[in-house]
């Protein structure tokens, strides 16, 4: 298999691997809380203590996946098309 075969055989399984990631799971982590819904914070003892809820996720700690965004998107853009 010469190497451009192969580069694109890899990207493809990359891509399926991808989308079927967001058609099963269309919801991932909060990179900005690493899921938890809020941040962390330490006292000034260096205990650990909960900090104020993440804006960006709106403290559920799950944000939708860039892929399945654009699948929403596109469908959107779709059905208000063909009306």
């Amino acid at each position: 298999m010469t190497p451009i075969a192969a580069a694109i055989a890899c990207l493809l399984a990359v891509t399926l691997c991808y989308a079927a990631m967001c058609a099963g799971s269309p919801f991932g982590r909060c990179r900005k809380c690493n899921g938890w819904g809020f941040e962390m914070k330490t006292d000034r003892k260096g205990a650990l203590k909960r900090g104020k809820d993440c804006r960006r996720c709106k403290a559920t700690g799950r944000r939708i996946r860039i892929g399945r965004w654009l699948f929403n998107r596109a469908q959107r853009i779709y059905r208000e098309g063909t009306r």
